[in-house]
């Protein structure tokens, strides 16, 4: 072998062991999440884990850093936090392209068609301008994450943050448009977004 092809071979392995182990630590990375939010976002069962297959990158990464900054709390799911705390921006970024690139699909619960075909309703008139459906054209440019298809009690769990003060509300909009729902409001929101099926 000429030393021009030793050469190329070694550069050939090198750049091979480097993939590798960034694969390796990709999937590291991506298994951390897995354990609670499933290997494809769907949340693992779980009823305080959301379902984050097809929320785009960029709220997924905001989530993220709520957490870490404390307008967030680990109330029902402590390990969030301390999760969280060991990712750095990379890992961040990373799983949320990994997550946000996944298909959301229908959550498989069953739901009053009454109720959603209502919560339809409520949905255009307080929560239209900021959630889209997850396969919306312009889901990346809404202000708010997708909630069709989310998980009726993680659903239930985050409003209830919400209006306890668990979450802070970032924008003024949404403290408004939460003020104005009622309970039945809120459950008939839930079984609307219990209906999505994904295209």
């Amino acid at each position: 072998m000429t030393n021009n092809r030793r050469h190329v071979c070694v550069l050939a392995l090198s750049a091979f062991i480097a993939i590798s182990s960034f694969a390796r630590a990709e999937l590291a990375i991506i298994g951390v999440c897995a354990g609670c939010h499933g290997a494809d976002g769907s949340g693992a069962g779980l009823d305080n884990v959301p379902i984050i297959a097809g929320t785009p990158a960029a709220h997924l990464e905001e989530a993220v850093y709520a957490y870490l900054d404390g307008a967030r709390q680990c109330i029902e799911v402590p390990a969030m936090c301390a999760i969280v705390a060991t990712l750095s921006e990379s890992d961040i970024a990373e799983l949320a392209e990994h997550y946000g690139a996944m298909t959301r699909h229908s959550s498989g619960e069953a739901f009053d068609e009454t109720l959603a075909q209502t919560g339809a309703r409520i949905h255009k008139k307080h929560c239209s301008k900021c959630h889209v459906r997850p396969d919306d054209e312009d889901v990346e440019n809404a202000l708010g994450i997708p909630l069709h298809g989310q998980r009726s009690a993680y659903l239930k769990y985050a409003l209830n943050a919400y209006l306890t003060g668990d979450r802070e509300v970032l924008l003024p909009a949404m403290a408004h448009e939460l003020a104005e729902l009622d309970a039945d409001a809120i459950e008939a929101l839930i079984h609307h977004y219990a209906s999505y099926e994904s295209p």
